[in-house]
């Protein structure tokens, strides 16, 4: 048997029960190795509400986990009372359990990496801001872990992540920008065997027109230049507004941004739901499908889970 897989359940007021069920019913000829933590009563009512018939195994401890067609639900206690809006105190603790066993069993090699479904950002503190950061922290390497979303033709990262507009500027200095891209390097050559033709973006629209004391001349060249020098294979300022031609997607492996948007926003527009979001920098491999929780169709039967699928498809690939 392949090292052990888990899904993160997430959010429960989400579409996060419909997509794991329906992942499971088109790949589990080949899911024997993959398992869910999250509460079990929430999700077996969940996933009946929505009509979706799969059989679901609870168990209490990752030893009772057996190799069958069936979806095992490694049980962590949550109250709700109603199925599809559960109290959002609730949420928080229950959620915060699951990343940490998770966690804890990625590190200690109880489990090869772990897929977390859709999480909603409003239940974390502002010093962790989202599952990335947490899991940073977690695993003790603040700022030199990267997010990367990621499909077969091109690989967007953004330097900082779930930061506001207005604190970007001040997030980015010389050393953000060449400790993150030294990861990125190094953990794409691990996973894909290839060393990255990294593009990098500037801030400012055209580059602030190459203006002395704009930051793409006091800090992002000087960041390039530094990196080049440790041979690794990198090009830009970029101006944002041309970057994701057809000419730099076949050119370029991953296009690095200052922020979130920068490069998320294009990236969605060319390849929609084919794409996973994998965080560099741990000593396991953490995913999680590249859409949020889309509580605008929470028990319509209507979720796609193609990113969700795609992200199973790595893990199990990179694991074999």
């Amino acid at each position: 048997m392949k090292n052990l897989i888990a899904i993160i359940a997430g959010e429960p007021n989400s579409i996060n029960s419909e997509i794991i069920s329906k992942a499971w019913k088109i790949k589990k000829n080949k899911l024997r190795n993959l398992f869910i933590i999250g509460n079990y009563s929430l999700l077996t009512k969940q996933i009946s509400k929505l009509g979706i018939s799969i059989p679901i195994i609870k168990i209490n401890k990752l030893e009772d986990f057996k190799e069958e067609k069936k979806l095992f639900i490694l049980d962590v206690p949550l109250k709700f009372k109603s199925i599809f809006d559960v109290n959002t105190s609730d949420v928080k603790t229950y959620v915060f359990k699951c990343l940490n066993i998770a966690h804890n069993l990625a590190k200690t090699k109880k489990i090869y990496g772990f897929i977390n479904a859709p999480i909603d950002k409003k239940i974390f503190p502002n010093k962790y801001l989202g599952v990335t950061e947490y899991l940073s922290l977690k695993n003790k390497c603040k700022n030199k872990e990267v997010m990367m979303i990621h499909n077969n033709e091109l690989s967007v990262s953004p330097l900082t992540t779930h930061v506001e507009i207005k604190n970007v500027t001040k997030k980015i200095t010389l050393n953000l920008i060449t400790e993150k891209i030294i990861t990125l390097n190094k953990f794409y050559l691990k996973l894909f065997k290839k060393k990255p033709k990294i593009a990098i973006l500037g801030l400012n629209p055209h580059n602030s027109e190459n203006k002395i004391k704009s930051i793409e001349n006091k800090i992002i060249r000087p960041a390039v230049i530094k990196l080049r020098k440790l041979k690794i294979n990198i090009n830009g300022p970029f101006p944002a507004d041309s970057a994701f031609s057809k000419q730099n997607i076949a050119d370029y492996d991953v296009i690095v941004g200052m922020y979130h948007d920068q490069v998320l926003g294009p990236f969605k527009a060319l390849f929609g739901y084919d794409a996973i979001n994998l965080t560099l920098g741990f000593k396991y491999i953490r995913i999680s499908p590249d859409h949020g929780t889309a509580r605008n169709i929470v028990g319509l039967n209507r979720a796609n889970p193609q990113s969700l699928i795609s992200a199973i498809n790595f893990l199990n690939k990179i694991n074999d």
